[in-house]
This record gives C-alpha cells, structure tokens and sequence, in this order.
C-alpha cells in the first residue's frame, strides 16, 4: 500500500463528499445522499478521478468503530423505558415483517437462504442520522413524538448490534441441518454474553478508574488517546478473541463509558474525526454502486424499493395505530423511516466479507438507499393530504379519532435534564465550580434555582453532588458539552472563571444554541470587558472594578460612614460601571 495512494484516497474522498453532500444540503436532500453520490464519482465504475476501494474500505472501518461507539455511548436503558410501551413492540414488529418480507422476495427471486436472511436484516433498520434530520426540518425531534422515533431506533440499534454479532455465524453452513444452526449459534450467544459479561462488569470497574486517572493531567491529547485505546482495543479482542464482530466491542466500550462521568467529554474530546470518517465510510459505500443494475434487475430494484418506502412505514404506522396513537404522530414518524441506512451497509458489508451476500446485491442497497434517502422528506409532505382525506371519507374517519394523546408517553430526555425536574422552567448553567461558582450556585440554590454545574476537574464531581447539584464533566468550549448541560434552554450562563479559554468561542457558541439566554461572564481585568461584550456577554463583572468597590466602601466605612450613605454610594458606582458597560456594548454592535 503505497503512501501516495492513501492520501490520494483521503483528500480525493473527502473533496467529493464535500462537495456532493454541500449540494444536497442546498438543494434539501440529506447530506448522505451526497456522500453515496460522491462515493459513485470516485468509483471504478464512471470515468475521471478513482479512489482506492481497499484502503478507502479500511479507512471506513475506523468510522464504522467510531460510529458504533457512538451508539454505545449515547445508549440508555432508562430513556427506552420511557417510551417503552410503544417503541419495544413497534419496533420488534416492524423489524420482524421487514426482514420477513424481504426474505421472502428474496427467496422468490432465486436467492439461497443465507442471502435472503443478510438482506431480510440490512433492510430492517432505518437512518438515524436520516430520521432525526427529517424530524428536526419539521420541528419534532423534541417533542413527544420525536421522543418516540429515537425510542424507536434505540431498539433498531440494539437488533442491529446483535445482527451483527450473530452473521458471521452463518458462514460456510449451507448444508448444515437447523439442529446444528442452532448449536453454532448457541457457541455464539455463550462467546458474547462471556464478553459482554466481562466488560461490563470488569470493564465498568477498571475503564471509569483509567479515565479518572488520565482526566486528573488536564491533558486533552491523553484522554483522547486513552479513548481511542480502549474503543480500538476491545473492538479487537471482540474479533480476535471471542470471534465475533469488532461492532459489539465498540458498542460496549460505548455503553460502560457513557454510563459513566465521562461520557461527554469523551464525546466532545475524542470523536472529533467520527464525522468525518463516517462520511468516509458513506463514500466507500457508494464506490461499490454499479450502474447496472438498474438493468440487470429492475424488478428487484423496484420491489425492494417498494419495501424500504412503502412496508416499513406502513408496518410502523399500523403498529403504532394498534398501540392507540393518534394519525397525524403515526405518520409522522412511520414517514421518517421511509429509507434504510447506515446499519444497512454495515451489515451488507460485514455480509459480503463473509461470503453471504453478492456484490451485486450490494450495489442494489446502495442504490436502493439513494433513492430512499433522497424521496423520504418528500413523504412529510403528504403528511397533512392525507389527513385530510381520512377526515373526509365515511369509511376511514375512524381512523382521525381522536385516540391515545402522545403526550401521554412519557417523553425521554433529549438534552439529559428530567422534564419533571423543579428548576425546569428556570435553569442556569454555571462554568465553574471554584469558590466564586460554588457561591453562586449556592445563592441560587437557595432562591429555588437549581444550577447544572460545567466542571473539567474530575476530582470535583462527588463535592458537587454532594453540594445537591447537577454536574457535567467536560470542557466548556465544546458545543456537545454545552449541549449536554442544558445551555439550548436554561435562562441564564454563568462564567465564573477568570481564566476561562477560549471564553469567546464559548459565549458565542452558547448564543448560537439559545440567542435568548442571558450571559454574565467573570473577567480578570477591565479592559477585557469591551470584548467580551462585543462577543454576546450580557454583563461583565470585572475583579478590578469589585476590588475598587470593596476598597472604596472599607475608606468610607473608616471615615465614619453611615451604612446607608455606604449604600447610596456603592449603587452609584454599581449604576455607572453598568452604563459603561452599556455604552461600550452599544458601541461595539
């Protein structure tokens, strides 16, 4: 493998998915579409420019890891009990007569069992990436029924890992009876609870103490490091040593680490390249589209098409109406799982490295996914067409009953705060728990307002807890951090930090996710002030101006002053340093 041949791939690669996936963007198409298209143009299939399929496959599988520690990271058992009642079975539902229905098209059209059930799996599970830009473009992600689509997909994306676990067991066992199916997939069931067993349990003991320690040298390259190690690390003694996929070594990693303190900062630290190579990974899936098969197959093309866009959601939308849900909801999100997605070729792939499935089967999923992908926003469309005409027919009005509100389902936390919590409806974020952020936090505490507190030492978490805050270990000046915090809809940002870096960037960034917010920022010296202020501040309370009120009412106070004139005069000075600020903020915008 030639050096040149790498770089090429990347800088090759990551130009085409820039390029493609802006376009999309602008045209209002999901950004994977481009990423496929980009992968198409860069292919060995269409003229000009080709990458390198091998070293862009490998690189892929870095983002496939990272992608899967991802999951594992943001998976949690307690936001799927929340919507449980509806998403466990819905999603058990439509994922079983996906997988039937494809399986048995497949079968129709001449396929061994083996290719059908790869297929019958690939074309299970929808976009998470696609279903929470599609919900978000109508402003539902973060409402009851955005809640559900992500308990939804929760339960997609503990299948998918189990799918991907238990595939390479069926290699090489064509003639094998179902007797013996089954003790090779017993094997494999002991091997993965043996592993997963260990890392939970040692894993969770031994990971959070490695993570304490390193987080103690304030050094981000090390955590990431530490990171990286320990995600690369068990997706290898997952395939080498237990045989089974590195995606269930990823994905636990993720789990143990995301239940722990360090869960955002190991999200905003150490997946800063896991966008980039997932799109990498979405372009080394479109470099195996074959144009062809739009010829050789169309009526297979067509009918898995037909599935991904026509069963799945219907299957879905008619689970959630048994469940009692209103139509409008249903649709909503049975609409936004109209495509397949990410896990689709992670599976295909891992299926075509076993000798499953062919590669002309590959090419259909990425053509079918294309198609999907770029048609699935035009469904919420049709959203309101249809409710329309189900009222104004006599034979399906039932259908517009009102029926079970979603409002009733108990919603899962999208930003990690309890919508039931107190201080819900007033929350202020604290950067900082040094003696001046631990005195706010205290006052605040003691007027009813419950403050999240930002903290980067670890050492500092159980003296928040204890002190009945809630606390996030992270770096402030990451928007994933921030976003954790509640900064997208407290009322107020409190730096309490002189020193805070890059407090610029940080108060810009929290402007950006909640322009409402009110922003009072602790600085050093006065002449920063001006700054600050430019930048999205609300109030600057500088160290120099509150050392020269303390001196001025301690003189007063020596020469015999009332403490009612030490008042007067300590609001006067107060008034001004606030018009300042006034002036040098109006000047400044």
């Amino acid at each position: 493998m030639h050096e040149f041949d790498i770089i090429t791939t990347l800088a090759g690669g990551f130009t085409a998915a820039l390029l493609f996936g802006y376009v999309c963007h602008r045209i209002g198409l999901s950004a994977i579409v481009g990423f496929l298209v980009a992968g198409i143009v860069v292919g060995p299939t269409t003229p000009g420019f080709n990458a390198n399929p091998q070293i862009a496959a490998q690189l892929a599988e870095i983002g496939v890891i990272l992608l899967l520690f991802d999951v594992g990271l943001h998976f949690d058992l307690q936001e799927l009990g929340r919507v449980r009642k509806v998403a466990l079975p819905g999603a058990l539902l439509q994922c079983a007569g996906s997988f039937l229905a494809t399986f048995l098209l497949m079968l129709w059209f001449s396929s061994n069992w083996q290719e059908a059930m790869s297929m019958g799996i690939a074309m299970s599970f929808a976009s998470t990436v696609v279903v929470t830009r599609v919900l978000s473009e109508v402003n539902e992600l973060q409402t009851p029924t955005g809640n559900l689509a992500i308990g939804w997909l929760i339960v997609q994306d503990v299948l998918a890992v189990l799918a991907l676990v238990l595939l390479p067991s069926l290699k090489g066992i064509e003639g094998a009876s179902w007797f013996s199916l089954l003790g090779i997939l017993e094997i494999a069931a002991l091997k993965i609870a043996i592993l997963v067993l260990a890392v939970i349990f040692l894993g969770g003991r031994i990971i959070p103490r490695v993570l304490h320690r390193i987080a103690q040298t304030r050094s981000r390259e090390l955590f990431t490091l530490t990171i990286l190690v320990i995600v690369l690390g068990l997706a290898l003694v997952s395939s080498r040593g237990f045989g089974v996929s590195m995606a269930l070594g990823a994905f636990l990693a993720g789990v143990v680490i995301g239940q722990s303190d360090f869960s955002v900062r190991a999200t905003s630290d150490a997946l800063p390249m896991r966008d980039a190579f997932a799109a990498l990974f979405f372009v080394s899936v479109g470099m195996l589209f074959d144009p062809l098969v739009f010829f050789e197959t169309p009526g297979l093309f067509a009918a898995v098409l037909f599935l991904a866009m026509v069963l799945t959601p219907a299957l879905a939308i008619g689970a959630m109406l048994v469940f009692g849900l209103p139509l409008k909801n249903a649709l909503r999100v049975g609409f936004s799982f109209a495509q397949i997605g990410e896990f689709s070729f992670i599976v295909a792939n891992l299926a075509k490295r076993s000798g499953l499935i062919s590669d002309s089967l590959v090419h259909l999923l990425v053509a079918v996914s294309i198609f999907s992908i770029a048609l699935s926003p035009l469904l919420q469309w049709s959203i309101e067409p249809i409710l329309g005409f189900v009222r104004g027919s006599t034979k399906l009005r039932w259908l517009a009953v009102s029926r079970k509100p979603l409002t009733r389902q108990p919603a899962i936390r999208i930003d990690g705060l309890d919508d039931q919590d107190p201080a819900s409806e007033f929350r202020t974020v604290v950067v900082g728990f040094g003696p001046v952020g631990r005195t706010a936090a205290k006052l605040l505490d003691e007027n009813g307002i419950h403050a999240t507190i930002i903290e980067m030492n670890p050492g500092s978490i159980e003296p928040i807890r204890a002190a009945g805050h809630r606390v996030v270990l992270g770096d402030a000046s990451q928007i994933e951090t921030l976003k954790h915090a509640g900064v997208d809809k407290a009322q107020s940002l409190i730096l309490s930090a002189s020193n805070i870096a890059q407090s610029n960037d940080l108060i810009r960034m929290a402007r950006l996710l909640n322009p409402s917010i009110q922003i009072l920022v602790r600085s050093a010296y006065v002449r920063n002030c001006a700054v600050l202020l430019k930048n999205g501040a609300d109030y600057v309370i500088a160290e120099e101006s509150e050392v020269a009120l303390a001196m001025a009412e301690t003189i007063l106070r020596n020469l015999g002053a009332t403490a009612e004139q030490i008042d007067q005069q300590r609001a006067k000075l107060r008034s001004e340093l606030h018009q300042d600020q006034q002036n040098q903020k109006t000047s400044s915008s």
